[in-house]
C-alpha cells in the first residue's frame, strides 16, 4: 500500500508495536501487487521469504499452489470467528469452507460520479445511472455540450471487464470459475457477453463518452480534476477521492446492461498470507498481528481512513450503530451493493493459475479494442488463445 492507504497501514502498525513491545512489525512497501507477489515467492525460493506477504486476489490460486504458504486456519485457536467475515469475502478467501488467507484490504467496483457536472448537464444529481443506456445519454450529453472532455473513466478497466461477468452472472471460465473442485483449464470472456461489453465499450470510445484513463489508479487524477463525469473504480480509492475533489461527489451502485440475469460483483483488493520459513515463535507473532488487524475498532479505522470494506460483520454493525453511514453514506454504497447482489458462483469471484498475467492480457486486448478500435471478436479470440496457453503451462507445472 502506497500513498493515504500506506499512511493508514502504517499507523496500524505503529499502533500494534506500541501494544504489543515484545514483537516488532515493519511494514515494507515493494511495488505493485504484480511486483510483490513476484518478488515474495521469488525470496521464497531464494530461502529469505516475507513473514507476511500481502497478495491482491488475482494472485490467490497462485498462492494456494505455491506450497509457500500456512493457510490461516491452522493457526487459529478460537481467537478469530471467521464465521463473522463478510460472506462474500469469506467465500472468496476460503477453499472448502476453510480460511487460507486473511482478509484485508477487500474492495469491489461501484461508480463516482460528479454532481455539479449532473447539474450542469441537466440531470438530477441524486439520480445516478441505472443501466449502460442511461451511463451513455448522460456522459454523450457531458460530451456534446463542451461541460467535460469525457462523459466516463474506467479504473483497473481489466477488474471491470471481470466485474462485468460476475455482475451479470457470467461465467469468465470454465469449470465453475475454478471453483468446482478442478482448476480452471479454460477462459469463456470471447463468448457473446464479453463480445457485448467490450463492443459497448468502443462505441463509448469512439463517441467520446468513454475517457481512457490507463491502468489501475491512473484514472482518479482526471477524475477529481473535472475531465469527466463519471468513474468505474475501486471502492479503495473513495477516501482519497473524497479529499482530492472540489466538487459534490457520488457514489452508486454500478449500472447494468439490459436482458441479462442479476449477479453481483465481486470482491477485489487483496488478502494477508503467512508464508513458511519461519520459527513457531514468529508465526505465533503474525498471528497476534493478523488478529490486531480483524479486530472491531481496527476494522473501522482501516474503513474509514481507505474505503475499503470492513471486512468483518461486528465492525459494519458498530458503524451502523455510531452513525457513520448516516454522516458519510458514501462510504456504504458499495457494501450495499454486494450485499444486495445475487450470490451465484460466477459471482463468488474467478480462481485462475497466473491469474496476474492473464488480466494483463485481457488488460492488452481492452486497449486495443477501446483505443485503437480493433475488432472486439477478433482482440477477445486472440487473447483467450493466449490466457488458455497461459492455464496449461500453469497447469503443467501444479498437476
Amino acid at each position: 500500500m502506497s500513498g493515504s492507504r500506506g499512511k493508514v497501514v502504517e499507523a496500524l502498525v505503529e499502533s500494534f508495536n506500541k501494544e504489543f513491545p515484545a514483537i516488532k512489525v515493519e511494514a515494507v512497501y515493494s511495488g505493485s501487487y504484480a511486483e510483490t507477489v513476484t518478488k515474495g515467492l521469488a525470496s521464497v525460493k531464494a530461502g529469505k521469504p516475507p513473514v507476511l506477504l500481502q497478495s491482491y486476489e488475482v494472485g490467490t490460486q497462485t498462492m494456494l499452489d505455491s506450497g509457500a504458504i500456512i493457510p490461516v486456519y491452522l493457526l487459529n485457536k478460537g481467537e478469530v470467528d471467521f464465521g463473522d467475515v463478510v460472506q462474500p469475502i469469506f467465500k472468496y478467501y476460503s477453499v472448502g469452507g476453510k480460511m487460507y488467507s486473511m482478509p484485508f484490504n477487500s474492495s469491489t467496483a461501484m461508480l463516482y460520479y460528479n454532481k455539479d457536472l449532473f447539474k450542469e448537464a441537466g440531470f438530477n444529481p441524486e439520480k445516478p445511472p441505472e443501466t449502460y443506456d442511461d451511463l451513455y445519454s448522460i456522459g454523450k450529453k457531458m460530451v456534446d455540450t463542451g461541460i467535460a472532455k469525457g462523459g466516463l473513466s474506467l479504473g483497473w478497466p481489466g477488474w471491470i471487464f471481470e466485474q462485468m461477468h460476475a455482475y451479470h452472472d457470467q461465467l469468465y471460465a470454465n469449470n465453475d470459475n475454478g471453483r468446482s473442485g478442478k482448476r480452471a483449464s479454460e477462459v469463456l470472456f470471447n463468448k457473446a457477453f464479453g463480445v457485448k461489453i467490450l463492443t459497448e465499450w468502443q462505441r463509448w470510445s469512439k463517441d467520446r463518452v468513454l475517457f481512457y484513463g490507463g491502468r489501475e489508479y491512473s484514472a482518479n487524477a482526471p477524475f477529481v480534476a473535472g475531465q469527466f463525469g463519471m468513474l468505474m473504480q475501486s471502492t479503495s480509492s473513495l477516501g482519497g477521492n473524497i479529499k482530492k475533489s472540489n466538487f459534490d461527489l457520488g457514489t452508486a451502485f454500478l449500472p447494468r446492461m439490459s436482458g441479462y440475469p442479476k449477479g453481483n460483483s465481486v470482491i477485489g483488493g487483496g488478502s494477508l498470507w503467512l508464508m513458511k520459513g519461519h520459527s513457531d515463535e514468529v508465526n505465533a507473532a503474525a498471528w497476534k498481528f493478523l488478529q490486531f488487524l480483524f479486530r472491531t475498532e481496527n476494522a473501522i479505522t482501516w474503513h474509514k481512513g481507505t474505503g475499503y470494506f470492513p471486512v468483518n460483520n461486528k465492525a459494519f454493525e458498530a458503524l451502523i450503530e455510531e452513525g457513520w453511514f448516516e454522516k458519510e453514506p458514501r462510504f456504504r454504497t458499495a457494501f450495499d451493493q454486494i450485499l444486495s447482489g445475487k450470490s451465484t458462483v460466477a459471482a463468488t469471484g474467478v480462481l485462475l493459475g497466473n491469474f496476474v498475467q492473464i488480466r494483463d492480457i485481457t488488460q492488452t486486448a481492452i486497449e486495443e479494442i477501446v483505443v485503437n478500435m480493433k475488432d472486439p471478436k477478433a482482440i477477445l479470440d486472440d487473447a483467450k488463445a493466449k490466457s488458455d496457453q497461459v492455464l496449461k503451462d500453469y497447469l503443467s507445472m501444479v498437476e
